[in-house]
């Protein structure tokens, strides 16, 4: 029996591992195969690069679904501006922020005291099934290098610093927030 208006044939038999080309034929199955290819895309608005060892760590007692959103407000709670921000990736990033001037900046060109100056980005990690293990970093740039990656240059923020402050206050309000599991593992 032929289908018109599909141009496919229905019949009883089964498939042998021979005909297993003729799936492709069909344009249904094809159009399906392209719609599951094109919802494995590989594409992340997250660095490619890890948040340093030194960086803040902790748990929350959260999703990262709901931690995400919750940073992007703090970040510009502190009058910070935001830079990137993704809840699906969990991935929260500010703009070079002027800590004695208290301006942002969106280029490290328009940065004039590099020692002030610094970089908030914030990973929310699922860690156990409701909880988030939260990455703050907190980074500055002690010098101007255009032959080299922004990363590549960035240091994080010694404890005496202002930005470290930022950072230190953003995982309080957190730590509020959402709270932390009894047993969890933090890093200093």
């Amino acid at each position: 029996m032929r289908n018109a208006e599909r141009g496919t044939r229905n019949s009883r038999a089964s498939f042998a591992a021979s005909d297993l080309t003729l799936l492709f034929r069909v344009p249904t199955s094809a159009f399906r195969l392209c719609l599951v290819l094109a919802a494995c895309t590989p594409v992340t608005t997250r660095p490619d690069f890890l948040p340093d060892p030194q960086a803040s760590r902790v748990v929350l007692d959260a999703r990262p679904e709901r931690v995400t959103p919750e940073i992007a407000a703090l970040v510009a709670a502190e009058s910070l501006q935001v830079e990137r921000v993704n809840v699906r990736d969990g991935y929260v990033e500010t703009a070079w922020y002027d800590t004695r001037s208290h301006r942002s900046f969106r280029g490290t060109r328009d940065v004039s005291d590099l020692a002030a100056t610094v970089k908030i980005r914030c990973w929310a990690d699922p860690y156990v099934p409701g909880q988030t293990r939260l990455t703050v970093e907190a980074v500055y740039r002690p010098r101007y290098d255009p032959s080299r990656t922004e990363r590549d240059l960035e240091v994080i923020v010694p404890k005496t610093h202002a930005g470290h402050a930022i950072a230190d206050s953003l995982v309080a309000a957190l730590r509020k927030r959402f709270g932390t599991p009894s047993s969890s593992p933090t890093a200093p």
